[in-house]
């Protein structure tokens, strides 16, 4: 077992920081799901945004990246106040609706992307201080890995201090459960709306500038990101922080020991583990631990 342990080391810490940038995307399109109940078939687009925006502006500096973290800021919060504006009529509507607008404007979006930046994929530097291998119980490993899961799962503890308990998260909670109610106290419940929106929308763009360096940007990889974190979805619960950070994790798991076990069936691994998780927990690992 040990010698297991040590021969696969480096695909379990890989796992973890493909898991934790899997959750960066998710837990922002289960909390529009699972709490505004908006289906945004848009949110892969927006990791590709992001993973652009990296490309364009990181320079290998410091500099360049924290130009690219506040321009994908930016451009998260306006993509996600201009999917929450689109999708706002069809609320009442029902997800096919929301899907088809969203999915169209995912199209267009990637459309134009792939004008600007071309048909291949364009491999993506950190910066030259992060871009060396250090060693990890005597394997090498990335550097900037380690440091994207440092950052990455301080990131996660924040998502879940401002949603699980904070006074933000509780009025984002009662919203979803009496909105009429909310409302009747002088609530703007649009502006919530647009602010779980934007929320999840910039955590999409910021996971994309993060996430460069290791799923790098270029056509078809917002549809491949997009299906993993409804994968996440899921097997975590809609709505939960807490299940979109343990089915991503499983996933990131699933993925990378798959891949370097048994590569001819690394697909069919991911979507067995949701099967199973399915049968053994039909709401999500976010139900675990309650009665």
């Amino acid at each position: 077992m040990t010698g297991w342990l040590d021969a696969h080391l480096v695909s379990m810490v890989d796992g973890v920081a493909y898991g934790l940038l899997l959750f960066t995307l998710a837990v922002g399109l289960s909390l529009v799901f699972g709490m505004m109940d908006v289906l945004n078939l848009a949110h892969g687009t927006l990791y590709l945004a992001g993973a652009y925006t990296a490309y364009a502006l990181s320079d290998g500096s410091w500099l360049g990246l924290l130009v690219a973290l506040l321009v994908g800021l930016l451009v998260g919060l306006a993509g996600g106040g201009l999917l929450a504006a689109a999708v706002a009529p069809l609320q009442g509507r029902g997800h096919l609706d929301q899907a088809a607008l969203t999915l169209g404007i995912a199209l267009i979006a990637a459309e134009v992307m792939a004008m600007f930046f071309g048909a291949e994929v364009l491999p993506t530097a950190p910066p030259g201080s992060l871009a060396r291998s250090v060693s990890v119980l005597d394997h090498s490993y990335p550097l900037y890995r380690l440091v994207f899961i440092a950052v990455a799962g301080v990131l996660a503890v924040l998502v879940y201090l401002a949603f699980e308990r904070s006074s933000v998260g509780a009025l984002v909670r009662a919203t979803v459960a009496d909105r009429d109610m909310v409302r009747a106290m002088g609530v703007d419940t649009r502006k919530v709306l647009f602010g779980v929106f934007a929320f999840g929308a910039v955590l999409a763009t910021v996971g994309g500038v993060l996430g460069a360096p290791i799923i790098a940007p270029g056509p078809g990889i917002d549809d491949r990101v997009l299906v993993l974190s409804l994968v996440v979805i899921v097997i975590g619960g809609l709505g939960s922080v807490r299940g979109a950070l343990l089915g991503a994790l499983l996933i990131g798991q699933v993925q990378t020991l798959g891949v370097a076990l048994t590569p001819a069936f690394a697909p069919f691994l991911l979507f067995g583990a949701m099967l199973l998780v399915l049968v053994l927990r039909p709401q999500g690992l976010s139900s675990l631990g309650r009665a």
